[in-house]
């Protein structure tokens, strides 16, 4: 009964770095500013300029 309570503290040890890990790693992503989007390019505009090139 007491190795079943050691890996469950263990287990549980592990759950809450990775849960802290997590909650770092989207801070510091999230700390970076704010996201901009790709341009958006109109596809057939630029197919047809390079086959009139």
């Amino acid at each position: 009964m007491e190795r079943k309570k050691l890996v469950a503290v263990i287990t549980g040890i592990i759950s809450v770095l990775l849960g802290v890990v997590y909650l770092i790693l989207v801070q510091l992503l999230d700390s970076r500013g704010a996201m901009i989007p790709a341009p958006i390019t109109d596809l057939s505009t630029l197919f047809i300029s390079q086959i009139i090139s």
